[in-house]
């Protein structure tokens, strides 16, 4: 039994037994309504789900047989409902529950094929039904869910077939499907016991190289980073070693942080698709809980994580702090949250760990006392940085991550805290960091007892100043609490409570007289106690209410100021205290409460001073009641006794006497009496029977408060009369806060409890207040007078009109229906419910009407007194509407009385919604992880304070009876609301069409939730709502209302399933344009938009209905009024015709899926769309393109693979849109008109912007609200381009993949009329001038091309060749970028997976290669180039036939003949073509290197392996890059008057060389921008050279691009075998001739370096450091300079070794030196550069420690100071490094400079200029 159950109050606890019965007998009831011959019952099914949900979220005992059945049954039914999108998604959501909850009691297989069908069913293909998109997208997020729980159920064998499934998309990682690949990969891999044995060795290799062959994309990473850490985590067997640096490499590299001075982000990400990136979306940018969970696992004894792990903690740590000072990029917050992901993870391995220690063979890998003390060592440095981050949240959980791992390592982890708290005292100028560690302290106060006290933990280790500084430290925190406490500092104010509720927590009992204290001897609990409530009382004396008390209905009787807004503790601190208080100072305590409670009225400190008393009378309340309660009530009763009275209140109302003048109170009076009677009634909440001394002054102090003339005092007695029938009928938990069971190791403390560890005990069972006879019967008198009497009075002042003065009236009304209010909610639901009729007349069994147990207190009143509260409502109600209509409080008070009447349940059910916002700010400190290595106490979950866990069963226990009776008449059709229900929810639908809109808005509320309960009601109110928005003279207001209400999800739900209502809201809906308000209208938009995103379809039985021509509405019929609707020519306005053809595509989809619909409706429906593309209104055009995208499908006239042409006459059942849309098109200028109008449709800005890529039509002219209904915002997840595009003159914004796929379907279905119906207007709008008919032009083309019907060749050869011709010859430039894409369309490859050639690819290749006439312009030659590259793109390398590999191989020639082409236009072509052309090539080998063909294939592939390029371009890169460097030197050598004819020879060779050059620049920028780079690895090493060797030139441009390049390089990674080659590359360019290239190779070596550190071997690493050092003594003055920039960013590298070594030789160097300048013999004898050079080894090394003082520090950087009085660039050298170093220490100086000895001090002062740092 769940411990929540079995702490309920014992009366509803012994009804829990009854749970398992009543599951049981849902399940059986479910399975007799689902019938699997018929498909359609699974929407009977819906009903059962919330019911069955109940028992899951009550934590009822149900048996597993029962559960596994349910789980069966559901997934049979969710596999069942294919295309029901809504039911899969109810029942979806449901599994997923049920699986993660009894995931590891149940035995269960699940295949995975019917799930992944679905999924791709519903959301990768074409097929897409009607729904709205937030239907889809919460289907996509329940079936990813669903896969996510089921995978541990799939059986063995599966991940084989998984990754069968997926590899193949994975062939071509340049093709979209690459993508999703891998999330579907990632998705559906199981990691299961079963399938251990698919993980091999073999398997981790080809997961890591296939990670490769996408670099720089973080979709990418995330997939396969999330992969392998699950195998990481799931099978311990697997031998990672080999593995290591690679993926701590890649690990590294998947951090985004500038690394010296660079950019923090890949300058170009790779592009996937949106659809992809939103489907498989990572909550996290960077995939940090996957790296989280990797390092955690890998760590095993004696493994070399650790040395990686420690590494990586290293760089991140001073990259942290970087951000930390510069908090402006998220990786800083990524680090903070991976710290937190690392400590989870840590714990959960370490409780797995703790539970499963008698598996041998595992526990060799468990963590042992090194192990944990290396990780916890390694966070902390981590920690330590994150932990004074201004966002709050951030530094709260790294506190919370410090708490658990306190009580895995205390003596690493406690030190470490206290250290901070005291910085944070000392250092007062920031003041958020005293708040965090205030914090800090909070959250490790139980490791800080345990530790201090537990005899296990005096081990002999010393822990930093023993237990004495940790008991110290609570004794300091406990005093600096009370100087915390300042009404000026909320923050800090809070962490004080927070830390004082801790501390308290923890101790079993508060008292001076306890001999075990003796280890906080330095503090006295009764002085604290004394100390504490002066502090406490002067707060409350200076709170400043944070908003105005409003004087109206709504002021709650806590609306208090930011101690009760802010968060729980306030009130927690103080429960606690006096709960644990000793009897003697609880009566110390009492007594000084007491006095300040009576002495003082604080109207600003309601609630907190209630609070206060509140938790007096909870730990005692004999005591409390007579000490603070009753001195309260009497000053009250006198005060109001003197007060005249109206007489309302008590229902003896004189009419005469009333005649007199109104008398009123003083204010000063009327806020007294209003501030007592509010502190009271938060101060009794818990009082029960110790009220009953009182009841004689209870009552008449709310009888005299009703009879007040001051609103204000009224509304106080409401109050009061709620909490006092709550705190007698209710059942709650009294002595919550005492201490039950203390610590078996430290008597002192409490012992905590896990609800998961669930024992018997007696003891710890919470005691309740059960009420007894005296207090129901005293309930049910303060009943008959506030409620029945009322009710009488009600209902007279209504039907005898009893007064003359309409202000006494309203009075009147008020207080009665205020007292009236005021019972009910006292009650909440202690006042029997309606009976709901039956509708044969025949009651049901009662055992029939229980489902869970659940009640709030005693039962009080009858089912009579709530009928007849009902009654006299309504009549109210009627008589109000009619008198006194536009009275807003009367009216309120009525709806919030229907609302406690008809809604039984509703206020539990508000009251545990509130309280679970509360615990979501549940504080770490009063959670014990379940691994406790202090006490090594181990627990199967979290362990918290017993009145926590009493807490949460109390709200358990109200959210029980909220929903006890809930769904009791859910199930059976044999129940309808009683008549009062009727009578109520009739008064809300009226008062939700109110003039006044917060009327409206609680009435629609109310009655929202009543027709959400009696579901049956729904079809009334709809037609009703409707009504309002056809008739021509409806009120603005009651169209607002109507729509609000029609606008909620359980009235659209509704409309699935009953036709009647669904026919009713369309035509509502479409014949409101009539309403003239703005307002009005709005909202009719709003309301059809919010329909159209959460549209789910139609009712099965409105077409069965149709069929049947029974009456009601018929389908057909309605299409045909919607369609009349939807032309232009019925003068509809532009909004209203585009939501009719809206409506009339969502019928025809929905129709389609449904078997006896006739094809009649969908040609219909395509042919009017058809018409509408030429439409004058833009929105209706775009609605048109969606709606053709989706009607249209492949057809007859389509060839498949392989198939010859036909005869037309074979061709059978030709597709039934072909007539009507045949019809549409032949008509005259119909293809011109439609062009013309779609070209309308794009606008062409100056500047192209490329976000809103592959749309459809721009997005200028469309609100968001147009958006939604014109588009399908889930577009096919696979549209066009299928390929990722990074070359800047092809990508198009104006290019619209989905007007070219409308021409493509169009021409599929009809064949040749098509096309030669298009034939003349595709002629004159290719040659237009407007650049928008070209993108017209160029869209219907590419569907011609690219539409493979029969006749296309003919055709191709008579027409459309030239066509194609003409467009690249044409001279306009301006729509290339339109024509490209255009090509890119027309040779895209067909199927998934785009491997398939289109008929017509080839030819139009070829017509691309033919050469082009000699004096075409320079801009022809590079649009031939620009359309070869974008049609090289969509080609599927691994799949190329013969013709397309010899034609790779002929351009290849081609473009490395023309490399220094004259003009850069062509050269950046050239370029672009080139990268596409190698990758290609080198890809096509890849995947054909162990395959033999035919003889011929063998020839070309021969002559294509034949790799002479990659020489060719290295060889001649290599002399090029000498002449260029020549020239530019000559240049600077020669001035310009002795230019000789020989100078002009050589400029001439050098201008090629150049040009050449530049080409081979945008080769490089293109492969790596591409992601085909890992294809030409070894191309790009060879090019290393020159591209860091041109960084400076005397020509502009090239340097330019050559810096681009070296931007770009600097993000790559290369593996072996590549990495030897770079760096005998980057060491010989260090040694350059050139002092510029030099230059520039440091600078790459700084970034190379962190990229590799995972990967080099430390002999390459020294090799490295060797050079770089050796630069210090370049005579170059700025090489020496960079080269200590970069020593010093090396030594933060995370080498430990190689910086040891360079700090100490550089110190040694350094004193040599300055003791032979001393001498001063020597001064000639070292040059300036040997200085200077030992003088930068000091600077780098004081420069690699920014902010931290490590030992060596003060020493070096007191000998750099020495060197101060040197000549320049030695002297500048040494200021800068001083100068920076004093920056970057400036925060922590005052605690840092101990560390300096005076003579040091005084040095640096020297050199520095502003001494005022260093005095």
């Amino acid at each position: 039994m769940h411990l929540y159950n079995a702490w309920l109050p014992p009366p509803v606890a012994a009804q829990t037994t009854k749970e398992r019965e009543s599951f049981a007998r849902v399940i059986s009831a479910l399975k007799d309504s689902y019938r699997p011959d018929d498909p359609d019952s699974v929407f009977s099914t819906l009903k059962y789900i919330s019911v069955l949900d109940l028992f899951l979220k009550a934590k009822s005992e149900v048996s597993i047989e029962d559960v596994l059945a349910v789980i069966e049954m559901g997934l049979e039914l969710f596999h069942m409902s294919r295309n029901k999108l809504y039911a899969q998604v109810r029942w979806g959501n449901f599994l997923v529950r049920l699986l993660n909850k009894y995931r590891k009691k149940i035995a269960l297989t699940v295949e995975w094929r019917p799930l992944y069908d679905t999924l791709v069913l519903t959301h990768f293909t074409r097929s897409t039904g009607p729904e709205g998109w937030r239907l889809r997208q919460r289907h996509f997020e329940t079936i990813t869910s669903l896969v996510r729980s089921c995978r541990r159920f799939f059986q063995s064998g599966s991940a084989f077939e998984i990754w069968s499934e997926f590899k193949s998309s994975l062939q071509n990682p340049w093709h979209n499907s690459s993508f999703e690949g891998s999330g579907l990969a990632r998705l559906f891999l199981p990691t299961n016991l079963d399938n251990q044995a698919f993980f091999s060795h073999d398997w981790i290799k080809e997961c890591i190289e296939l990670w490769d062959s996408i670099p720089n994309c973080q979709f990418w990473n995330s997939q396969w980073a999330a992969v392998i850490a699950r195998v990481i985590k799931n099978y311990r067997n697997v031998d990672w070693e080999c593995f290591l640096p690679t993926l701590f490499a890649r690990y590294l590299n998947m951090f985004e942080v500038p690394i010296a001075n660079g950019s923090g982000s890949y300058p170009f990400p790779m592009d996937v698709p949106r659809n992809t990136r939103f489907l498989f979306s990572n909550k996290t940018a960077t995939p940090a809980k996957a790296i989280a969970k990797s390092i955690v696992y890998l760590l095993k004894p004696g493994g070399s994580v650790q040395q990686h792990f420690e590494k990586l903690v290293n760089i991140l740590e001073q990259l942290v702090y970087t951000q930390f000072i510069t908090p402006c990029m998220p990786s800083f917050q990524f680090n903070c949250f991976l710290i937190c992901l690392m400590v989870i993870q840590f714990q959960k391995r370490l409780e797995h760990e703790q539970q499963s220690t008698n598996n041998s063979r595992e526990s060799e890998q468990h963590l042992g006392g090194p192990e944990r003390a290396f990780f916890v060592n390694s966070v902390l440095k981590l920690i330590d940085r994150g932990q004074y981050s201004k966002n709050e949240h951030l530094s709260e959980t790294v506190a919370a991550a410090t708490s658990i791992l306190s009580y895995v390592e205390p003596s690493l982890v406690l030190p470490f805290v206290v250290s901070r708290f005291r910085m944070a005292l000392e250092t007062m100028t920031a003041t958020h960091q005293l708040k965090i560690a205030v914090m800090s302290v909070a959250f490790v106060a139980r490791s800080l007892f345990f530790t201090s006290l537990s005899a296990s933990s005096l081990k002999p280790v010393d822990l930093g100043g023993g237990r004495e500084a940790f008991v110290d430290l609570v004794v300091v925190s406990l005093s600096n609490a009370l100087l915390g406490m300042d009404a000026n500092d909320p923050p800090k104010t809070l962490a004080t409570m927070q830390l004082v509720g801790a501390i308290f927590s923890n101790l079993a009992l508060l008292d001076d007289k306890i001999d075990d204290l003796s280890f906080m001897p330095m503090i006295r609990f009764s002085e604290w106690l004394d100390e504490f409530f002066c502090r406490l009382f002067s707060l409350l004396l200076h709170l400043e209410p944070s908003s105005v008390i409003n004087e109206g209905l709504h002021s709650s009787a806590a609306s208090g100021t930011f101690l009760v807004d802010d968060g729980p503790y306030y009130f927690c601190v103080l429960e606690i205290l006096l709960g644990r208080l000793s009897e003697s100072l609880y009566k110390q305590a009492l007594k000084k409460i007491s006095k300040f409670v009576r002495t003082n009225i604080l109207p600003g400190a309601i609630a907190e001073v209630g609070l206060l008393c509140c938790a007096c009378v909870h730990s005692n309340p004999e005591e409390a009641v007579s000490q603070v309660v009753e001195p309260i009530l009497s000053s009250v009763i006198s005060s109001l006794k003197g007060t005249p009275g109206t007489g309302f209140g008590r229902g003896t109302f004189n009419a005469s006497a009333s005649m007199k003048v109104r008398s009123t109170l003083s204010p000063a009076l009327e806020a007294a009496i209003d501030y007592q009677l509010k502190t009271l009634s938060v101060g009794i909440t818990y009082g029960g029977p110790a009220l009953l001394r009182y009841k004689d002054q209870f009552k008449e102090a709310i009888f005299l408060a009703f009879d007040s003339p001051s609103w204000k005092v009224n509304g106080a007695a409401d109050h009061l009369l709620r909490s006092l029938l709550g705190s007698l009928i209710h059942y709650y938990p009294i002595d919550q806060y005492k201490c039950i069971l203390s610590h078996p190791d430290a008597a002192v403390l409490e012992e905590w409890i896990s609800s998961k560890d669930y024992s018997n005990d007696e003891r710890l069972i919470p005691k309740w207040h059960i009420p007894c006879d005296e207090e129901v019967q005293f309930a049910n008198e303060l009943l008959d007078i506030h409620f029945k009497s009322a009710l009488d009075d009600l209902l007279n002042i209504c039907q005898n009109k009893i007064h003359v003065d309409q202000g006494d009236e309203k009075e009147h009304l008020k207080v009665t229906l205020l007292r009236i209010e005021s019972s009910l909610q006292g009650l909440f639901s202690c006042l029997p419910d309606f009976h709901p009729a039956s509708r044969n007349g025949m009651a049901e069994e009662s055992d029939h009407t229980f489902l869970i147990a659940g009640a709030t207190g005693s039962i009080v009143g009858s089912t009579a007194l709530r009928e007849k509260a009902a009654e006299v409502v309504h009549e109210a109600c009627q008589y109000v509407l009619r008198k006194k209509s536009d009275d807003s409080i009367l009216l309120i008070l009525i709806i919030r009385i229907m609302d406690a009447l008809g809604n039984y349940g509703s206020l539990e059910f508000d009251e545990w919604s509130s309280h679970r916002q509360a615990w979501k700010l549940e504080s770490a400190a009063i959670i014990e992880p379940p691994i406790n290595f202090i006490v090594s106490s181990h627990s199967k979950g979290k362990k918290r304070p017993r009145w926590a866990l009493i807490d949460k069963a109390f709200m358990h226990n109200t959210w029980r009876s909220s929903q006890a009776s809930y769904h009791l008449y859910r199930m059976s059709g044999n129940y309808c609301p009683s008549d009062h229900v009727t009578l109520l929810m009739d008064d809300l639908l009226n008062l939700s069409l109110h003039s006044y809109e917060t009327v409206r808005m609680l009435a629609g509320k109310s009655l929202i939730k009543m027709i959400k309960r009696w579901p049956s009601m729904i079809s009334k109110c709809v037609i009703t709502l409707t009504n309002n928005l056809q008739s021509p003279n409806a009120e603005e207001y009651a169209v607002l209302g109507s729509c609000s209400v029609l606008a909620t999800q359980t009235v659209l739900k509704h409309l699935t399933t009953d036709p009647e209502a669904f026919s009713s809201f369309i035509k509502g809906i479409l014949s409101s344009s009539h309403h003239e308000s703005l307002k009005s209208q709005k909202g009719i938009n709003e309301l059809f938009v919010k329909y159209n995103i959460q549209f789910s379809g139609v009712s099965r039985s409105f077409f069965k209905m149709s069929d049947n021509h029974t009456g009601g509405p018929n389908f057909s019929d309605l299409v045909t009024q919607i369609g009349s609707m939807s032309f232009d020519s019925t003068g509809l306005h532009w909004r209203y015709n585009l939501m009719a053809n809206r409506v009339l595509l969502l019928l025809a989809l929905a129709s389609r899926n449904h078997p006896s619909s006739s094809s009649k409706i969908l040609s219909e429906t395509a042919g009017h769309f058809l018409k509408n593309l030429k439409s004058q209104l833009p929105q209706t055009r775009i609605l048109a393109i969606s709606a053709l995208n989706t009607l249209l499908k492949e057809s007859p006239y389509k060839l498949s693979a392989g198939e010859k042409s036909v005869n037309s006459d074979d061709l059978q059942g030709k597709s039934s849109l072909e007539e009507a849309l045949t019809q549409t098109f032949q008509e005259e200028g119909f293809f011109n008109e439609t062009l013309n109008s779609l070209s309308h449709v794009h606008i062409i800005s100056d500047t192209e912007t490329s976000s809103s890529r592959g749309g459809q039509g721009d997005s200028s002219f469309q609100s968001l609200a147009d958006k939604s209904i014109t588009r399908f915002y889930f577009e096919f997840s696979a549209s066009w381009p299928r390929t990722p595009c990074w070359i800047s003159f092809i990508r198009s914004d104006s290019f619209y993949s989905s007007f070219a796929r409308i021409f493509k379907r169009l021409v599929q279905e009809c064949g040749m009329p098509a096309i030669l119906a298009l034939r003349s207007a595709l002629h004159e709008f290719t040659s237009a001038k407007e650049r928008s008919k070209q993108c017209v032009a160029a869209e219907a083309l590419a569907g011609v091309l690219h539409s493979d019907v029969d006749g296309l060749s003919g055709e191709w050869d008579s027409w459309l060749m030239l066509q194609l011709k003409n467009v690249i010859l044409a001279q306009s430039v301006e729509s290339v970028p339109e024509w490209a894409s255009c090509i890119r369309y027309a040779v895209t490859g067909k199927g998934k997976y785009g491997t398939r050639v289109p008929l017509l690819r080839q030819k139009i290749l070829d017509s691309l290669m033919a050469s082009l006439p000699p004096t075409v312009a320079t801009t022809v030659t590079a649009k031939r180039y620009t359309f070869l590259a974008a049609a090289l793109i969509e080609i599927s390398p691994q799949k190329m036939p013969i013709s397309e590999v010899q034609l790779h191989k002929t351009l290849l020639k081609e473009v490395l003949d023309n490399m220094c082409h004259s003009s850069a236009q062509v050269r950046e072509a050239l370029g672009v073509t080139l990268s596409v052309l190698c990758s290609n090539i080198r890809q096509y080998h890849s995947s054909h290197h162990d395959i033999s063909f035919d003889e011929g294939q063998s020839n070309i592939d021969n002559s294509l392996k034949d790799e002479s390029w990659v020489q060719c371009l290295t060889e001649r890169a290599a002399e090029a890059v000498v002449n260029i460097q020549n020239a530019t030197q000559s240049d600077k050598a020669t001035s310009p008057m002795d230019t000789n004819l020989e100078n002009g020879h050589l400029d001439g060779d050098s201008q090629d060389d150049m040009k050449w050059m530049e080409t081979l620049l945008y080769f490089i920028i293109s492969t790596l921008k591409s992601g085909r780079s890992s294809y030409l690895l070894d191309v790009i090493v060879g090019l290393l050279y020159p591209v860091i060797s041109l960084q400076e030139t005397s020509n502009k441009d090239l340097s330019a691009l050559a810096k681009a390049a070296f931007e770009l390089l600097k993000w790559r990674i290369f593996w072996e075998p590549h990495l030897q080659k770079v760096v005998s590359v980057i060491l010989s360019a260090a040694n350059d001739s050139n002092w510029r290239t030099r230059s520039a190779t440091l600078t790459y070596l700084r970034t190379f370096m962190y990229r590799h550190t995972f990967i080099l071997p430390s002999s390459t690493k020294q090799d490295i450091w060797r050079t770089v050092e050796n630069l210090l003594l370049d005579n170059q003055v700025e090489v020496r300079e960079h080269a200590a920039a970069v020593l010093a960013g090396l030594m933060k590298g995370g080498d430990e070794d190689l910086a040891k070594d360079f700090r100490d030789r550089a110190y040694v160097e350094a004193t040599i030196l300055q003791k032979r300048r001393r001498t001063r013999n020597a001064s000639s004898g070292s040059s300036i550069a040997s200085v200077h050079g030992a003088v930068l080894k000091l600077a780098a090394s004081v420069l690699s420690a920014p902010y931290d003082m490590p030992s060596w520090l003060p020493e070096h950087v007191t000998l750099l100071a020495c060197f101060s009085g040197e000549p320049s660039p030695v002297k500048s050298a040494v200021t800068k490094a001083v100068a920076e170093f004093r920056r970057t220490h400036a925060d922590m100086w005052n605690v840092q400079k101990e560390l300096f000895t005076e003579e040091q001090l005084e040095i640096l002062a020297d050199t520095s200029s502003s001494s005022s740092y260093f005095a």
